[in-house]
C-alpha cells in the first residue's frame, strides 16, 4: 500500500528540468516596454491632475494640435493670467485663441456641445478622430456627437464668459460670442474679426446659408412699443437685426422704424436677395420689411 502510494506520487511529480505543459515557459520581460507603459500611465495621471478629465481624454489629439494646447493653457490658467495681463487682455486673447481653434480644440476645453450643452463631451474616443470626408465633399455644417471631428457647436453654461462657438460647413467660418454679464458686455467675433462693437447683443445668434451670421441687437429706445421683453429675454421688446456677411466681410444693422414691431426679426435669403421680416411667422406669409442684394453689382 505504501509502495503503491509512493509510486503514484513519484509518477505525478514533474521530472527535474521539465516544463509545465499547460502554462509553458514564462515570457521574457521586455523592460523597455514596461518602462514605456509606466511612463504613459504617469503622463496620463499628470495630465488629468493638471488639465482635468477632459484634457486627459483629448491627450492624443492635443499632441497634434499646438493651437489646442495654447487654448487649453489659457483657459485653465485664467486666474494667474488675468492677474498678469488684466481682465480685458485675458478676454481678448481668449477670443483670439477660440478664433483659431479647431472644433476638437474647443471640445477639449470641456464646454458643452450640440449633444449636451450642460456637460463636456462624453465621446472623446470617437470625436477626437479625424473626420472622413468624401472626395469633393466637406464636413457637415451640423454635427452631433459622437462623431469624428467633434460637434460644430459649443456652449459654456458654467463660467462667467458664457462662451458660444459655432462652425459652418467645412469649418469655413466660425462665430465666437462671449456673452459675459449681459448684452452691454457681450462681445462677438466672426472669423477672428470683432463684430457689433457698441451694440447690445442678444444671447445666441445663428448662421444663415453658411455665410451670414445673424444676431438680434438692442432696438431703438424711442420706439412706441419699446419695453420689457418676455420672461427670459435678454433684450427689450423691440429689437434690431445685425447681419454679418462672412464672405464679403461686411456688417449691416437693420433698425425698425416706429411703425414696425420687430420682436423676433429674421433673415431669409432667396434668389440672391436678403429679406428681413419682423418675426418668423411674418417670413412665411408677409412681405419683407427690408431687402438687399447679397452680391451687389460692381460699381461703374
Amino acid at each position: 500500500m505504501g509502495a503503491n502510494a509512493g509510486a503514484e506520487a513519484e509518477a505525478g511529480a514533474p521530472k527535474s528540468g521539465s516544463l509545465d505543459a499547460a502554462t509553458g515557459p514564462a515570457p521574457p520581460v521586455d523592460a523597455a516596454a514596461e518602462a514605456a507603459a509606466a511612463a504613459g500611465r504617469a503622463a496620463r495621471e499628470r495630465v488629468a491632475e493638471r488639465w482635468g478629465r477632459s484634457g486627459a481624454e483629448w491627450q492624443q489629439w492635443l499632441a497634434r494640435s499646438p493651437a489646442g494646447v495654447d487654448l487649453l493653457h489659457w483657459w485653465f490658467d485664467e486666474a494667474d493670467l488675468t492677474a498678469l495681463v488684466g481682465e480685458r487682455r485675458y478676454v481678448e486673447r481668449l477670443a483670439e485663441l477660440l478664433s483659431k481653434a479647431a472644433p476638437r480644440d474647443v471640445a477639449a476645453m470641456g464646454l458643452g456641445c450640440n449633444r449636451d450643452v450642460e456637460r463636456a463631451c462624453r465621446f472623446a474616443e470617437t470625436c477626437s478622430l479625424d473626420p472622413v470626408v468624401p472626395p469633393g465633399g466637406r464636413i457637415a455644417s451640423y454635427r452631433h456627437g459622437g462623431v469624428p471631428g467633434a460637434c460644430n457647436g459649443f456652449i459654456d453654461c458654467w463660467t462667467r464668459h458664457e462662451i458660444d462657438v459655432t462652425f459652418t460647413a467645412g469649418d469655413r467660418h466660425r462665430s465666437v460670442l462671449l456673452f459675459r454679464d449681459g448684452p452691454s458686455e457681450a462681445r462677438l467675433w466672426v472669423d477672428g474679426v470683432r463684430v457689433g462693437e457698441g451694440e447690445g447683443l442678444d444671447k445666441g445668434g445663428l448662421w444663415v446659408e453658411e455665410r451670414f451670421f445673424v444676431i438680434r441687437v438692442e432696438g431703438p429706445d424711442d420706439h412706441p412699443q419699446q419695453g420689457l421683453g418676455h420672461i427670459g429675454a435678454q433684450l427689450y421688446a423691440i429689437v434690431s437685426l445685425l447681419v454679418h456677411d462672412a464672405e464679403r466681410h461686411t456688417t449691416r444693422v437693420f433698425v425698425p422704424d416706429h411703425t414696425e414691431n420687430w420682436t423676433e426679426p429674421v433673415l431669409r435669403v432667396r434668389n440672391g436677395t436678403g429679406y428681413v421680416y419682423a418675426t418668423p411667422e411674418a417670413g412665411a406669409a408677409d412681405p419683407p420689411d427690408r431687402e438687399f442684394p447679397i452680391d451687389p453689382a460692381p460699381a461703374g
